[in-house]
């Protein structure tokens, strides 16, 4: 088992900011990728930012300019730093790590965390 744990949300006024911390632990051999999902009130779940081991990223376009993907491959963490937040970004946010567990022969794992909520309001 890969464990995937996020923190760093909470309440914070329009246009401020807020950064999101991810670690992942267990026997991991790899990590391929690492990601940001939001599920906000009755709404579909939908892919925020994502990294890769070669540092390549990915943004949805509503946070694009806005947040900034990172990953300290020694931390197995990842992170997410917003900035200029709205109110359309309240959401449920949840990690996803994929990559090798350090069995062998390695085998591989695609792991969520259990979310943090982040809150933008006056």
């Amino acid at each position: 088992q890969v464990q995937v744990v996020e923190s760093g949300g909470g309440l914070v006024q329009p246009g401020g900011s807020l950064r999101l911390s991810c670690a992942a632990s267990g026997m991991i051999f790899s990590i391929n990728a690492m990601g940001w999902y939001r599920q906000a009130p009755g709404k579909a779940r939908e892919s925020v930012a994502a990294i890769t081991s070669g540092e390549s990223t990915n943004y949805a376009d509503s946070v694009k300019g806005r947040f900034t993907i990172s990953r300290d491959n020694a931390k197995n963490t990842v992170y997410l730093q917003m900035a200029s937040l709205k109110p359309e970004d309240t959401a449920v946010y949840y990690c996803n790590v994929r990559g090798l567990r350090s069995t062998l022969p390695p085998t591989e794992f695609n792991s969520w965390g259990q979310g943090t909520q982040v809150t933008v309001s006056s």
